[in-house]
């Protein structure tokens, strides 16, 4: 069936509408952080009177921003590397095993998406604590792998079971059996999904904002560039030119990760749903 042109682009022109809807509070961050104080409390959606990057040299050096980056580095990769190992093993085992026990685990594996994390915060910080956890960027990147480690597997699930068996007959006929299957054979043919995972969880650890308060908020040392953001917004008084400053400047990295890597988001969740 042939679409009709003009419902096209009242289409495209409600989804633009959207788009600067969502794009709208971004716009008044950025365009604040350029403002002095006076001005952000004058009038906050007025472009500033002149555009200064004093507030980024400020914060810059207020928050020792080189650390701070290295610290959401080090929790983003160390995250990262623990959910894409644990799940697409985990995903591609469930998968190949046609069992009712795996149908279970499987259910078990990505049940906790279903529960909110506020339910289970106060336990996460006990046993966190308990397992000497806390006050640690090492510490906080593992946490994530048990957080993360349910959407992966469900992602990962769909896409393994549309590959073929016989691929697996004829590794292990050559000689490749256990990890060495998975890795050399396996774990290639889930690039596109792969890619779409850490897209999806580059952008939700390095902007976390309540694990790493609750895990690393105890020290100037171990803190994110989210949690830097929230030192200027006082009880009483708040510099919101910095705080806005120090937000574009936490979010900026994993934006351009996001702006080069987003054609594999589409790509890699329709193929896991035709696949699986």
């Amino acid at each position: 069936m042939r679409s009709n042109p003009v419902a096209r682009v009242i289409g495209e022109i409600v989804l633009i509408l959207i788009a600067l809807l969502f794009l709208y509070p971004l716009f008044l961050m950025i365009i604040n952080s350029f403002k002095s104080f006076q001005e952000v409390m004058t009038d906050v959606i007025a472009l500033p009177k002149s555009w200064s990057f004093a507030n980024y040299e400020y914060v810059w050096k207020y928050i020792d921003y080189p650390r701070l980056f290295l610290n959401n580095f080090v929790v983003t990769v160390l995250g990262l590397a623990g959910i894409i190992l644990v799940s697409s093993i985990a995903a591609y085992k469930l998968s190949r095993t046609k069992s009712r026990a795996s149908a279970i685990i499987y259910f078990l594996c990505i049940m906790p998406m279903l529960i909110p994390f506020q339910s289970i915060m106060l336990t996460v910080m006990k046993t966190a604590s308990f397992l000497h956890l806390s006050d640690s960027t090492w510490g906080l990147g593992l946490l994530y792998w048990g957080f993360g480690a349910p959407l992966a597997v469900f992602i990962y699930h769909g896409f393994v079971k549309g590959i073929p068996r016989e691929i697996d007959e004829s590794a292990t006929i050559d000689g490749a059996s256990g990890f060495r299957l998975f890795f050399s054979v396996i774990f290639p043919l889930l690039k596109s999904v792969t890619t779409t995972i850490i897209i999806i969880d580059v952008m939700w650890i390095w902007n976390d904002f309540l694990l790493p308060l609750l895990m690393v908020n105890g020290s100037p040392s171990t803190k994110t560039l989210t949690l830097a953001a929230y030192t200027f917004v006082g009880q009483y008084t708040s510099d919101w030119q910095y705080a806005m400053t120090a937000m574009v400047l936490a979010v900026l990295p994993s934006i351009i990760v996001f702006i080069f890597l987003q054609k594999y988001i589409v790509k890699g969740v329709v193929a896991g749903a035709v696949k699986g």
